[in-house]
């Protein structure tokens, strides 16, 4: 059994193309007829049988689709009416392929590992593919429905890891056996754990759990395959350092592959791994161990080095070597099918299709916006203006006595049940009272950053310590910028609310007189009454009937445009009804490349000027509103005329100004509450950002205080340090890795190291600190600690400056 795995394939079964494909043209394509392409079902039932694909952009036709789950064949194959579950399933099963083809090969052979490095990139790169391109198809297809389950995201991520963790296994035993670096051996074992960590990760933390679907050993392997690499880069990086006289991390790295592979041992032996996989792993762990007791024994004996934690070493590099290799055919289908091999390429595509249903709904919705809503629009001004001047209406009674309007006795009662005055002067009281708190929590938020700047200004004054950290100024510049925001809209605000109580303060005694009772108000208006026919006489040559006749003129002109705008939008629905665009773009597609991906971008050009031939009907209804807008014009200024010659004597006009000024307070006095609540609403959201804010302010300084007590006590042990530990010289830089085949071969992992090099010289004793007696001369050239840097200038600016500046 080879330590590596191979994707089993989809199973799928025969299905009815011919059939569904018949429906589907006979259905979608009433130009054609399906025997005309007898060819092109026959060739896809052909393809479909040697695990080919076509019909990219078509994903539902009545086709029923099955497949069964590769690595559990005893549950139920799941069969979706779908072209693209049918296109993902076949990428699938060619990942499968080439992973097959590549576990297939002898990797004892050079020519052996090299055909699986390209395998299970090719296999990597069919699944990156799926994932890609065909995935967030079938995804969206599928609506609410949940995709199979071998066909999720995080199925398909980790499959394509772990392709790329085999093909760089397979690199990686090439480097041994043709006797690499141990560095670059080491950052080789390195990228190969992370690639089967990353596989391992996507399997255990997918949601819905992907788990139950592979075989119960597959986690096991994946993780078991890790630790071996993670401790095979360790145990690498070594030999390095052996060859490097480091024999303190020689150890070190020699007891950290030797807790890994221990880990991954226990992981595969509970786990029921493959044979391969624990021998392989044991023979390392052996080995390792085997390391250990001679590297402790030369240590203690010879070198007496000390031994670093693991943290404390430096981290091993990775380097990729296998990546996603993409097929051709994929990139480029007319490379493989050629031009031989299409189907269906007579029927209207996707693209076409969806460009004919974008340009339906942009001329539905043209329609519906530039005719009808516009004609609508024309007609309410018009019923709007009617009512207005209460036409016809005021044509059929000349004469009428005046009294107090129903509709000023209603707006009068509104104001006084609500209270008018008192509701405003509360709404006033309630306003300024929330300006004051957001202020005030404005001017808590500043205070704040002024205490933090302070403290922060006093430590370095005090102490340099702190003075690698970014000085309050800079620190909290975003929070002063807000802040500055913030004060810009609450003056606004303020201004604001000054400009409403002026309005209160000039209409405060019309208003008021809103709420007398009904009697009272009619009192305080000027009566008159007005007997037209008795004043003028009853020979209708008078004025006013004058300007009532020209009046019902321009009615009825305003009548006639209204009846020729229903007749425009008629027109248009009927156009609508025969318009078809299909043949255009059926002959603008036939005309474009094949094998290009028809979008419906393409045909944006056929789409405007296609949409172009309504723009006459939009003409016609400018011209009919301007019209309109020119006879209520008139109309207006006649019915001003016809109200004038009604109204001759001081008495009316008088009677007419009070009415108007009663009618303009009302309206005021609803315009000052909703201008109130306005305010109100407004300063309860500020006050809960500017609350947010002052959290924010406080975390902040909160945060700079704890991170000014940290730098300050790891300066002093930094400083105490500084006095007792000799420096250390510099790590040298790390050497460059370049994959070159050394002239001579060493064995792999599970063979012998070398013997160490013998050491002619004695062993170097270990460093000891010899400390100079307390009375000695000798602590007057003990080296001292630097002094602190200097202190920079100041670290912020107060409110108080910025106000000043």
């Amino acid at each position: 059994m080879p330590n590596q795995l191979s994707i089993p394939c989809k199973k799928t079964y025969t299905i009815p193309i011919r059939q569904a494909v018949r429906d589907y043209i006979l259905s979608h394509h009433n130009d054609t007829h399906p025997d005309a392409y007898r060819w092109d079902i026959g060739h896809w039932e052909k393809l479909r049988a040697e695990a080919t694909s076509g019909g990219v952009h078509v994903d539902r036709i009545g086709l029923e689709i099955s497949y069964a789950t590769a690595f559990d064949g005893s549950t139920l194959p799941q069969t979706l009416p779908n072209l693209v579950y049918e296109r993902a399933a076949v990428l699938y099963n060619l990942a499968a392929l080439y992973s097959q083809l590549g576990s297939a090969e002898d990797r004892s052979t050079p020519q052996g590992l090299k055909q699986a490095i390209k395998f299970y990139q090719n296999a990597a790169g069919a699944l990156n593919y799926l994932h890609d391109s065909v995935l967030p198809q079938l995804h969206a297809s599928l609506g609410p429905e949940d995709p199979p389950i071998e066909l999720g995201n995080a199925f398909v991520k980790s499959l394509e890891f772990l392709m790329l963790a085999q093909a760089q296994e397979c690199v990686w035993q090439r480097a041994v056996m043709d006797s690499y670096k141990n560095g670059l051996i080491a950052k080789l074992a390195q990228k190969v754990a992370s690639f089967y960590g990353s596989a391992a990760k996507y399997v255990k933390d997918a949601s819905p759990s992907i788990k139950h679907v592979f075989p119960s050993n597959w986690v096991s392997h994946l993780e078991t395959k890790e630790f071996h690499f993670l401790a095979a880069a360790q145990y690498r990086k070594s030999r390095e350092d052996l060859e490097a006289h480091r024999y303190g991390h020689e150890l070190a790295r020699l007891f950290e592959a030797q807790t890994l592979a221990k880990k991954g041992y226990d992981i595969g032996r509970r786990g029921g791994v493959a044979q391969p996989v624990q021998q392989d792993i044991k023979s390392l762990l052996d080995n390792v161990q085997k390391n250990v007791s001679r590297a402790e024994r030369d240590n203690d004996l010879i070198y007496h080095q000390d031994i670093p934690p693991a943290s404390a070493l430096p981290p091993i590099t990775e380097v990729v070597m296998a990546q996603p290799l993409v097929d051709t055919g994929l990139q480029d289908p007319k490379s493989v099918v050629g031009k031989d091999g299409v189907i269906f390429g007579e029927l209207l595509g996707w693209g076409a299709r969806l460009a004919i249903e974008i340009y339906n709904d942009r001329r539905r919705n043209w329609i519906t916006e530039e005719i009808q809503d516009r004609a609508r629009v024309l007609d309410d001004a018009l019923l709007s203006a009617r009512e207005r001047l209460n036409l016809p209406a005021a044509l059929d009674a000349l004469d009428r006595p005046i009294g107090l309007p129903p509709s000023l006795v209603k707006k009068a009662e509104e104001v006084r049940l609500e209270s008018g005055p008192e509701r405003i002067d509360t709404y006033i009281r309630d306003v300024q009272a929330l300006a004051q708190h957001v202020s005030s929590l404005l001017d808590e938020a500043m205070d704040i950053l002024d205490q933090e700047a302070d403290e922060d200004e006093a430590l370095r004054d005090s102490a340099g310590a702190i003075t690698e950290r970014a000085p309050s100024l800079e620190a909290n510049r975003d929070l002063v910028a807000k802040e500055q925001q913030y004060r810009t809209v609450l003056e606004q605000a303020t201004e604001s609310d000054a400009l409403v109580r002026k309005k209160w303060e000039e209409w405060e005694d019309s208003i008021a007189q809103l709420t007398w009772p009904e009697d009272e108000l009619e009192l305080s208006i000027p009566s008159s009454t007005v007997d037209l026919a008795r004043r003028v006489g009853a020979t209708g040559t008078d004025p006013t009937r004058t300007h009532a006749r020209a009046l019902r003129t321009l009615l009825e002109q305003l009548e006639d445009l209204s009846k020729a705008r229903a007749e425009l939008v008629a027109r248009v629905d009927r156009m609508t009804a025969s318009d078809d665009i299909t043949q255009r773009v059926a002959r603008a597609a036939s005309a474009m490349e094949q094998w290009v991906n028809v979008q419906p971008a393409m045909f944006e050009d056929i789409l405007d000027e296609e949409l172009s031939k309504y723009d006459r009907f939009r003409v016609q209804l400018e011209d009919n509103g301007q019209k309109q807008e020119a006879f209520l014009q008139s109309l207006q200024e006649r019915h001003t005329l016809f109200i004038q010659s009604r109204k001759e004597d001081a008495a009316v006009k008088e009677r007419e100004l009070a009415l108007q000024s009663l009618d303009l307070a009302y309206h005021k006095y609803r315009e000052i509450v909703r201008n109130l609540e306005e305010g109100q609403k407004f300063y309860n959201e500020f006050s809960a950002l500017l609350s947010e804010f002052r959290a924010l302010c406080k975390d902040y300084a909160a945060a700079r205080g704890q991170e000014a007590s940290a730098l300050t006590r790891a300066m002093d042990s930094l400083t105490l340090a500084a006095n007792l530990t000799p420096q250390e010289p510099p790590a040298s830089d790390p050497e460059p890795y370049v994959l070159e085949s050394p002239p001579h071969h060493v064995p792999v992992e599970a063979a012998t190291p070398p013997d160490p090099p013998v050491q002619n010289s004695k062993p170097k004793p270990r460093a000891v600190l010899d400390l100079p007696p307390p009375d000695s001369d000798e602590w007057e050239t003990m080296v001292l600690p630097p002094a602190p840097r200097p202190v920079e200038g100041k670290r912020r600016v107060t409110r108080s400056a910025q106000k000043a500046k």
